[in-house]
């Protein structure tokens, strides 16, 4: 009998998370559905900043579905056994953070209806273009891998599917890291050094995005990590939290080499209001410095400080990518280097935003996109973590 009402308070608490996060798309799709009935106008978007709030939850999911696959990459491709436990689930959350960034990716371009223009005709000269076909091949890659994960007879064939999924997803963060350095139209991007920073950050990000889910998962079934694994994957995120730090630096440091960067950098990073704010104590101290002191400082490391880590590492994350989505946008161009540039435009003008509610709730939508795509997921397949 108590397995009985054990089973029936789980089926309700599965109806009520699905219900929970229907709520949050439906959400999400009114704001888009009223962005496009009244336009950008309700927006805080301008003619200047032209990729807001949603964005910032759009590029976050993506970085974090590739990243979250390295928790499968190092089980099936490396041989790690802790890691290949935890390889479905870090299958089936790519898909669905994917899935979640990219809607909101299509919902907030303003014509969503045009993507069959995308389909049809295809530019192989656009950077953009490219994505399309990375993010397809991720999901039918990624598909793939989870069948012969799931499916005893396709076993054998589990870490040639997990080499092909390592490598397109490595493709697939460069692509989206070139998305910005190609895009020389902006002085906050131009530059190589991004994608090999936008790969380092996936590593963090979606290894703390693996770790908050697989303790709401043990935490739902009254599970404990064992220790070993834990102190395994709170090393590896410390790590991968300092190589974004030092990969951030670096971006930072070649911008102050050039003179003609010295005024953005002192926007960003001094002058510039609420981004050196975001930078500063979002991304580097509360994003990074306080979670390295979780992860490695004696008497730290239990479940529940790496949980507290992993939050801080996605909020700081957010911050991240405001600054440097935003705040680069939010710069102008020095098209005349040396020169005032002065129009009734409003061209060398620093531009203003300020999210709007509706491009909120069309980024949180997105997440609860793959918040029911991991619950009805987790609930229909076996996905729960079983170490030996």
């Amino acid at each position: 009998m108590d397995a009985l009402q054990k089973a029936r308070r789980e089926t309700r608490g599965f109806y009520l998370l699905t219900m929970l996060g229907a709520l949050i798309v439906a959400m999400g799709l009114a704001s888009a559905h009223y962005m496009e009935e009244h336009g950008h106008i309700v927006t805080g978007m301008n003619n200047q900043i032209v990729w807001g709030m949603p964005h910032v939850f759009a590029i976050f999911m993506i970085v974090s579905a590739s990243g979250v696959l390295n928790v499968a990459s190092i089980g099936s491709v490396f041989g790690q056994k802790p890691y290949k436990a935890r390889a479905p689930l870090s299958g089936l959350l790519s898909i669905a953070l994917l899935a979640g960034g990219l809607t909101v990716l299509m919902l907030d371009l303003g014509r969503p209806d045009r993507v069959i223009v995308a389909a049809t005709h295809y530019n192989p000269t656009s950077v953009f273009a490219w994505n399309v076909l990375l993010y397809s091949g991720l999901f039918a890659f990624v598909g793939i891998y989870l069948w012969t994960l799931m499916e005893k007879r396709m076993n054998a064939w589990s870490k040639p599917a997990g080499l092909v999924v390592f490598v397109w997803r490595i493709i697939l963060t460069t692509g989206t890291g070139m998305i910005f350095a190609f895009l020389v139209a902006r002085q906050a991007y131009g530059t190589a050094i991004l994608p090999p920073l936008f790969i380092v950050m996936s590593f963090a990000w979606g290894l703390a995005v693996f770790y908050i889910v697989q303790a709401a998962l043990y935490g739902w079934n009254g599970l404990e990590l064992d220790a070993a694994i834990l102190k395994r994957m709170k090393n590896l995120l410390g790590l991968f939290v300092a190589s974004v730090i030092y990969l951030v630096a670096a971006y930072h440091l070649t911008n102050l080499y050039f003179a003609k960067q010295a005024e953005f950098e002192k926007f960003i990073l001094l002058e510039g209001g609420i981004y050196p704010l975001l930078f500063w104590g979002g991304y580097f101290f509360l994003g990074s410095l306080v979670p390295l002191f979780l992860v490695y400082f004696p008497g730290m490391g239990a479940s529940r400080h790496v949980l507290f880590a992993s939050l801080l590492v996605v909020a700081g994350s957010f911050c991240l990518l405001y600054v440097f989505i935003i705040g680069g946008q939010a710069f102008p161009l020095s098209i005349f280097p040396g020169y005032e540039v002065m129009s009734t435009f409003g061209d060398g003008q620093i531009a203003n935003y300020t999210p709007s509610l509706p491009e909120i709730l069309l980024g949180i939508g997105g997440l609860g996109v793959a918040f029911l795509i991991t619950t009805v997921g987790v609930r229909a397949l076996n996905f729960l973590p079983k170490d030996e």
